[in-house]
């Protein structure tokens, strides 16, 4: 997280629905010589407190999970990098601005049963984005196919104790200067989804 409390203005509800719509982020876990990540997709539940994933069995966080572990899960947004001739001022350096959510709670080992409920409710809420496609369901799997995939993969519980966001929107510049460097972002940011970060940017209220 961006240490200047400046770009931490949006509020707990805003941080989790950020979180909960991207449903995608690193999950990060300690390790003896360096922390263990994972890309992973998660149901965050409506009222923020738990991130619900699946892990391959394999994965080293999953054997270190021989009882619950302090964990994070690092979402990041739109982001771009942000020229100073941009702004059109004197006296600029080069930044990048960007949205990021962390996660961060106690991570657990569910009971194998739950695996399959767990995976139709992520498949359920990924289709229906996809309406008007007809939603695809594990039911539509072989006999015996999906017992033996689930037999590769575990489910597993965020309890999550605490979250924070940085959105860097360059709320620290006057409106014409933000306006600017968001047009030009715009037109030619590179990162990821520099079109969306634009229009972040100017959707925010400048602050000294």
């Amino acid at each position: 997280m961006h240490p200047n409390p400046i770009y931490h203005d949006a509020d707990a509800a805003r941080n989790l629905d950020f979180a909960r719509e991207r449903g995608f982020g690193v999950l990060a876990v300690n390790g003896a010589e360096a922390p263990m990540l994972s890309h992973v997709p998660f149901l965050l539940s409506e009222d923020g407190a738990t991130a619900e994933l699946h892990l391959v069995r394999s994965n080293p966080i999953v054997r270190a999970l021989d009882a619950p572990k302090p964990a994070k899960i690092a979402v990041t947004g739109p982001d771009s990098y942000i020229s100073p001739d941009w702004y059109g001022m004197e006296d600029q350096v080069p930044t990048w601005n960007y949205i990021a959510v962390h996660l961060t709670g106690t991570l657990e080992l569910l009971p194998q049963e739950q695996l399959h409920d767990l995976l139709d409710r992520q498949s359920g809420h990924y289709e229906e984005r996809l309406l008007p496609k007809t939603p695809w369901k594990t039911a539509k799997m072989s006999e015996g196919v999906m017992e033996r995939m689930m037999r590769m993969i575990v489910p597993c519980r965020m309890n999550v104790t605490g979250v924070d966001g940085t959105w860097k929107l360059s709320q620290n510049k006057p409106d014409a200067v933000r306006e600017s460097a968001a047009d030009h972002a715009r037109a030619h940011g590179f990162g990821s989804e520099a079109h969306i970060l634009a229009a972040l940017m100017q959707g925010v209220t400048p602050r000294d």
